[in-house]
């Protein structure tokens, strides 16, 4: 048979040569089981199982998304953080106001002691603004002087963001956002200005901020304000609480809801580097008992290529040799 070779001839060693060929093929698969062992992967490039890689090459770039989009997400959260902190801070100056107002609209108090409170008051809202000014994530304004939203990216796709409201949530924006607003009962003795822009010379004049002041008209060194206008700036106040309490709630609507996308993007993380393990990780054990079937085959090749090789030296024998 053609397999066995013909020893009788020289100068074509047909057994040699398929000792070679089978020899050549061993060492190119063995060269292959030692790059899979290398790497951990048993594709290594588009040749090994061309469907197997585009399928995984989809999966790498799916994951790189929701990587990244769980990333978005983290970062969204702190951002929910940090105006859930700004929130809480102006609601206990909403809190202290109103409890102020309260305290100045008993008729116990004299014109003095209401001035008193009138500065705490008008330090208060000062406070809430700076609070709004203080509330940045990356150099954005978290509080804006005008309602404005931010979109999130939360996921691989382009379809897959969520947007969020940015409220005005600072003086103008709780008390009315009109400048020269009357806040008290009447005849404008308290009232939120803007930017310190008034109609009226008897304001004290303190209000440089564009997101307003509240400011109360003086009667030389008193203020004019009584306890009726006091109980009506305690109306202002409760609205603007049930206000940021709206805020509260769709703040905490968002961050349950970013929440979730950060346990959906979590478990699709998880599943996708499952699927692309299963299609391009190696199996080590079984690429191990491969690699040793393989090496001992190269040993078992080598010899039998010697072997082929000495063959034709028989020829001698007829020579005489």
């Amino acid at each position: 048979m053609a397999s066995f070779g013909d020893f009788n001839k020289v100068n074509t060693n047909v057994t040699a040569m398929e000792a070679r060929l089978s020899l050549n093929k061993i060492n190119a698969e063995l060269g292959d089981s030692r790059l899979k062992l290398s790497t951990g992967f048993k594709i290594n490039n588009a040749e090994d199982d061309s469907a197997g890689f585009a399928i995984a090459t989809k999966l790498r770039s799916r994951i790189a998304g929701l990587e990244q989009a769980l990333q978005n997400v983290s970062d969204a959260k702190s951002v929910m953080d940090i105006v859930e902190g700004s929130y809480s801070s102006i609601m206990d100056n909403l809190i202290e106001m109103k409890g102020l107002a309260t305290q100045a609209a008993n008729d116990t108090l004299s014109a003095a002691e209401r001035t008193l409170i009138a500065n705490q008051i008008n330090g208060l809202s000062v406070d809430i603004n700076a609070t709004a000014d203080a509330a940045k994530f990356n150099g954005i304004s978290l509080i804006p002087t005008s309602a404005s939203s931010l979109t999130f990216q939360v996921g691989e796709g382009t379809a897959d963001t969520m947007s969020v409201a940015l409220s005005q949530v600072d003086t103008a924006g709780l008390f009315g956002n009109v400048d020269n607003t009357e806040l008290g009962s009447g005849n404008n003795d308290i009232e939120l200005t803007i930017a310190g822009v008034t109609s009226d010379t008897t304001v004290l004049t303190v209000a440089t901020h564009a997101r307003g002041e509240i400011e109360f008209e003086m009667d030389g060194t008193e203020v004019r304000a009584v306890g009726a206008d006091f109980r009506a700036l305690m109306t202002k106040v409760d609205t603007a609480i049930g206000t940021l309490n709206g805020y509260f709630n769709q703040l905490g609507i968002d961050q349950r809801s970013l929440s979730g996308k950060e346990v959906n993007l979590t478990e699709a993380i998880t599943a996708n580097n499952a699927a692309k393990s299963r299609i391009m990780d190696v199996d080590f054990a079984k690429e191990q008992s491969n690699s040793v079937r393989l090496q001992i085959l190269q040993q078992t090749a080598t010899a039998a290529l010697s072997q082929a090789n000495m063959g034709p030296q028989a020829v001698l024998g007829f020579l005489g040799q």
